[in-house]
C-alpha cells in the first residue's frame, strides 16, 4: 500500500497545484461578468497564484527540511483547501486575488516538498519510475487544464473549478499521512528567513510595478516606487545571501555560464510560452463569442503537441546537449509566439493554429529538459538548490509574463479607443465595453492590436533568451565544489529528492 500510495499522494497534490496554473484561464471572462472585474483585476488572479509560488517555493523547501517535509505538504494542502474554499465563495475581485496568492502559499508547501517526499521514499529503479509518473502528471494537468476548466465553467460555474479542490484535497491528506513517512534534511540546516523575504518582496515588487506601469505609465510614481523597492530587495536578497550559513541560493553558482543560461531559459520559457494565453481567452470568448469548452479546446494544438514532442524527446534524444534542447525549444516557442502576431479585426482563432504548434513543439524540447540541465550545471550536492530555484524562476518567469502582456494589451487598446472607453476598460473590461456601446469592430480592432504588440514584445524575448541559452550552456569540465556545500552525507538525500 505504501508504495503505490504515496505517489498517489504526493500526485495529487502536484496536480491540483499545477492544475490551478492554467484552469482559471478560460474561467476568466465569466468571473469578469460575475464580479464586475476589470482586465487588471483579472491579471492579479492570474499572477497572486503564480506570485506567491514563486515567491515563497525556496523558503518552504528549506523550511521543510528542519520541520518535516510530510508535516509542511499536508500544511500546504489543507491550505490550498481553505484557499480554493474562499476562491469559490468570493463575492469581489479583491476577495478572489487574496484567496488567490493564499492558494499559492498553499501551493510553494506543497511543490516543494512533492521531489524530497518522492526521493525519501523511492529508490533505484521504482525512483525512476515514479518520478515518470509524477512528470507525465504534471504535465498532463497543464495540459487538461483549460478543457477542464471550460467544462466546469459551462457547467456549474466558475466557482466549481475551486470547490472540486475540497474532496481531492481530503483524500491527499488522507493518503500523505497513512502512506507517506516523515522525512527531513541533514541536520544543523537553519531556514533563510531574511533572504525568503527579500526575495518575495523583490518579486511583488517588480511584478506590481509592471501592472502599475499598464495602469499609470512606466513613469508614473507609484511605478518608480515600486520598481525601487524590487531593485532594493534583490540587493538584499544578495547580500543576505553571501553572509547567511544556509542561503537559499548559493550566488557563486550564477557565475557558472551553463546554470546562469539554464536559469535564464527557464525564467523566459513559461513567461514567453503561456504569458499570453489569459488574454487570448479573454479575446475568444468575449469578442468572438465562444463558449468556456470551445475557447478551453482552442489551446489543444499547443498542449498536444508539447506532449506528444516530450515523450519523442524523452526516448530519442537522451544525452543530447541542453543548449540544443532548452535553447533551441525557446527559439521555436519565441517564432511561434511571433506568428500568432497577425490578428486583426476580422480575424478567427485559426489565426493562431501555427503559432500554437510552434509553441507546443518548442515545450515538448524545454519543458522535460530544462531542471536536468540546471542540475546538470552544478555539483551533485548542489542539486537540489538547483531544482528549486529552477521551479523558482519558471513561476517567477510566468507572473511577470501575464503582468507585461497585461501592460502591453492595456496600453494599446487605450492607445486606440475614446477616452470614454478608456475608463470603461480600466473599470470592467471588454465586456463593459461591449455594454457601453463601443463598436465591436473597434473594441476587436484595439484587442488584436493590444494582442499583437504584447506577442511581439514576448517573442522578441523568447528569441534573445534561446540564443543566450545557445551561447552560454555549453559541456565543461565540472567545476571545484564551493566552500558552503553540504556534507557529503547529505548529498544522496537532498540531490534525488529536489532533482
Amino acid at each position: 500500500m505504501r508504495s503505490w500510495g504515496t505517489l498517489t499522494a504526493i500526485c495529487l497534490g502536484t496536480f491540483m497545484l499545477l492544475l490551478d496554473v492554467t484552469i482559471v484561464v478560460v474561467a476568466l471572462p465569466d468571473m469578469a461578468g460575475s464580479l464586475h472585474a476589470s482586465l487588471g483585476d483579472l491579471q492579479w488572479v492570474v499572477d497572486g497564484y503564480a506570485l506567491a509560488l514563486a515567491a515563497l517555493l525556496l523558503g518552504a523547501g528549506a523550511a521543510a527540511d528542519i520541520l518535516g517535509r510530510r508535516r509542511v505538504h499536508v500544511v500546504g494542502v489543507v491550505l490550498f483547501a481553505l484557499a480554493s474554499l474562499l476562491c469559490g465563495l468570493a463575492s469581489e475581485p479583491g476577495l478572489l486575488v487574496a484567496a488567490r496568492a493564499l492558494q499559492g502559499v498553499g501551493g510553494a508547501a506543497m511543490f516543494a516538498t512533492t521531489l524530497p517526499l518522492l526521493g525519501s521514499v523511492y529508490q533505484g529503479r521504482q525512483r525512476s519510475a515514479a518520478l515518470g509518473v509524477w512528470g507525465a502528471v504534471s504535465g498532463g494537468a497543464a495540459a487538461v487544464g483549460p478543457v477542464l476548466g471550460g467544462l466546469i465553467t459551462e457547467g456549474p460555474g466558475w466557482r466549481w473549478i475551486f470547490f472540486v479542490n475540497l474532496p481531492v484535497s481530503v483524500v491527499a491528506v488522507w493518503l500523505t499521512l497513512r502512506t507517506v513517512p516523515e522525512s527531513r534534511g541533514p541536520r544543523g540546516m537553519s531556514v533563510d528567513w531574511a533572504g525568503t523575504a527579500a526575495f518575495a518582496v523583490f518579486a511583488g515588487g517588480a511584478t506590481y510595478a509592471v501592472v502599475r506601469a499598464g495602469e499609470d505609465g512606466w513613469t508614473a510614481p507609484a511605478t518608480l516606487v515600486s520598481f525601487a523597492v524590487a531593485a532594493l530587495a534583490v540587493v538584499v536578497f544578495a547580500l543576505v545571501e553571501r553572509r547567511v550559513a544556509h542561503p537559499l541560493l548559493d550566488l557563486s553558482l550564477l557565475r557558472r555560464p551553463a546554470f546562469a543560461g539554464t536559469m535564464l531559459g527557464a525564467f523566459a520559457f513559461n513567461g514567453v510560452a503561456f504569458g499570453a494565453i489569459p488574454y487570448l481567452s479573454i479575446w475568444m470568448q468575449t469578442l468572438l463569442g465562444m463558449s468556456p469548452v470551445r475557447g478551453g479546446l482552442t489551446l489543444l494544438p499547443m498542449t498536444v503537441m508539447s506532449m506528444v514532442v516530450a515523450v519523442l524527446v524523452g526516448r530519442l534524444l537522451h544525452g543530447v546537449p541542453a543548449r540544443l534542447t532548452v535553447g533551441g525549444g525557446l527559439l521555436l516557442i519565441g517564432a511561434g509566439t511571433l506568428c500568432q502576431a497577425v490578428l486583426g479585426a476580422g480575424s478567427d482563432w485559426t489565426a493562431l493554429v501555427p503559432g500554437f504548434v510552434l509553441v507546443g513543439i518548442g515545450t515538448g524540447f524545454v519543458a522535460p529538459t530544462v531542471a536536468g540541465a540546471a542540475l546538470a550545471s552544478v555539483p551533485a550536492e548542489r542539486a537540489g538548490m538547483a531544482g528549486g530555484a529552477v521551479n523558482t524562476v519558471r513561476q517567477l518567469g510566468y507572473a511577470l509574463g501575464v503582468a507585461v502582456v497585461g501592460t502591453v494589451v492595456t496600453s494599446r487598446m487605450t492607445g486606440r479607443l475614446p477616452e470614454e472607453a478608456a475608463h470603461a476598460l480600466a473599470g470592467g473590461g471588454a465586456g463593459a465595453l461591449l455594454r457601453g456601446g463601443v463598436p465591436e469592430h473597434s473594441l476587436r480592432a484595439a484587442f488584436a492590436s493590444g494582442l499583437n504588440g504584447a506577442l511581439v514584445v514576448t517573442g522578441l524575448a523568447g528569441l534573445v533568451a534561446g540564443a543566450l541559452v545557445m551561447l552560454l550552456v555549453r559541456p565543461g569540465r565540472p567545476a571545484p565544489t564551493p566552500a558552503s556545500a553540504p556534507a557529503p552525507e547529505a548529498v544522496p538525500e537532498k540531490a534525488a529528492a529536489k532533482g
